[in-house]
């Protein structure tokens, strides 16, 4: 008896010390500069920042016991503020073997890589600055110049990006003159910053300043390596001049091989493929393998047509490559740079996969002139103020001094001076405004759209 009175609180103590392990809880903050950006954990709302949420001990560091807590899956922060490019953070690290003490496998499980977060939010209106050439597609191809395959890579590869992070490496290349560089959201999600590897062997960090939600498309951002510098950047052709059989030139740094490769293919199909995510898909034989990402697939006039995305890597299959639209990045582009054709039409709410892995399918990971940004988009005035947008009904796309901003209800951090204010509401007259904004002052604005005529 005194033996078995002696185990007893051993007993008790294990399983007081398992009970701990199990309920005890951390603290995940999440900061941003500025404060008050809306944060999204896994597509789902939470709240704004500064953002704290506790959640088990299990989600922060290793356990080992059976009642121990794990995180089933990878987890991101998506952080948004008017006005404000969007910043996703990837905030686990994983998959592991989550082993007992007994050495039994209880499956995968991700930890938290820390317990406090910060993103600094950059200003739309300071990221996406210089010019986007598109290629109008009322323009008949036949009146444009076609070229040799030496001269669509000897004006194209300039222009084009090695994109490198600590666990990937993908394809990109530069769509402004100021170095806004387009590629696939699986190559820089997760990352806030990347490393852009120019064919002259400069290198650059490229910050990650606009991931879109639904279609596999990135836009990053690299600063120019001395005043005045000017990036080479190609020219975007609608999807509409695409015709099956012409002839295509992929770019890009296949994994295990040369950087800046050249492969050349046809195009096989365009359209619809809801199976790969919403958008507009162009089919190709050209070779395009893992570090494709994100490269510019071109037609024989040197202009992107795509974006290499996916390739099909089951048994028995070969030559199935996958670029996204060119139009979807004018999509995309079109919110910042409203001068520049877009359309919203999107075919499913499905998004791509995002694993770069050999699997059924595989993410892969005429050049115009450039002209330099005007001053005054480098050159705020001194000092901000704050403008409280509204509109009726809500919802209307917010255009300031040309730049998307969001949608409406917003509050924004503007540069004191004076603004074009541009409102947009499917089926209604524009809203415009040309406003004053004095230095730390707080004004409000409110468009009524009149009701669309009925037909």
């Amino acid at each position: 008896m005194p033996r078995l009175s002696l185990l007893r609180p051993a007993i008790l103590t294990s399983l007081l010390l398992c009970s701990v392990t199990s309920s005890s809880a951390d603290t995940l903050k999440i900061t941003s500069s500025p404060p008050g950006a809306n944060v999204e954990l896994d597509g789902v709302t939470v709240g704004a920042t500064p953002f704290e949420k506790d959640f088990p001990g299990g989600y922060f560091h290793r356990t080992h016991t059976a009642l121990g807590q794990r995180l089933e899956h990878p987890m991101v922060a998506r952080l948004s503020l008017p006005g404000y490019a969007t910043r996703e953070i990837a905030l686990t690290v994983g998959p592991m073997n989550w082993i007992d003490l007994h050495g039994h496998n209880h499956g995968e499980y991700w930890l938290f890589k820390s317990d406090h977060f910060h993103a600094d939010l950059e200003l739309i209106s300071a990221a996406f600055t210089g010019t986007v050439a598109a290629v109008s597609a009322a323009q008949p191809a036949a009146f444009q110049l076609e070229l040799s395959l030496e001269e669509i890579v000897k004006r194209a590869k300039p222009a084009v990006v090695c994109l490198k992070s600590i666990n990937s490496m993908g394809s990109g290349f530069f769509v402004t003159e100021t170095g806004v560089i387009a590629t696939n959201a699986h190559v820089a999600r997760g990352d806030s910053t990347l490393l852009a590897v120019l064919p002259s062997n400069v290198q650059l960090q490229a910050r990650v300043v606009y991931i879109d939600a639904d279609l596999d498309l990135a836009l990053v951002r690299a600063d120019p390596p001395s005043p005045g510098y000017a990036f080479p950047y190609l020219a975007l052709a609608d999807v509409t001049t695409v015709q099956q059989g012409e002839s295509v030139l992929a770019v890009g740094n296949p994994g295990d091989a040369m950087l800046f490769s050249a492969t050349k293919g046809i195009v096989s199909a365009v359209g619809k493929f809801p199976a790969f995510g919403p958008g507009t898909w162009i089919q190709t034989d050209a070779p395009i393998n893992p570090g494709n990402s994100g490269g510019p697939l071109l037609n024989s006039r040197g202009q992107v047509v795509g974006l290499n995305t996916l390739k099909i890597t089951k048994k028995n299959v070969t030559g199935i490559g996958f670029a996204l639209s060119s139009t979807d990045l004018l999509t995309v582009l079109h919110r910042f740079y409203p001068d520049v054709p877009g359309t919203t039409v999107r075919a499913s709410t499905e998004s791509p996969a995002d694993s770069a892995e050999p699997a059924t399918t595989t993410q892969l990971a005429e050049t115009s002139t450039p002209t330099a940004a005007s001053p005054a988009q480098s050159t705020p005035p001194d000092g901000y103020g704050q403008l409280t947008i509204s509109s009726e009904p809500d919802a209307a796309e917010i255009f300031i001094d040309g730049k998307f901003h969001g949608n409406a209800p917003a509050t924004l951090k503007l540069p004191a001076g004076q603004h074009a204010i541009l409102l947009k509401s499917p089926g209604r007259p524009d809203f415009t405004r040309t406003l004053e904004l004095p230095k730390s002052s707080k004004l409000n604005l409110k468009a009524a759209f009149d009701t669309p005529a009925q037909k």
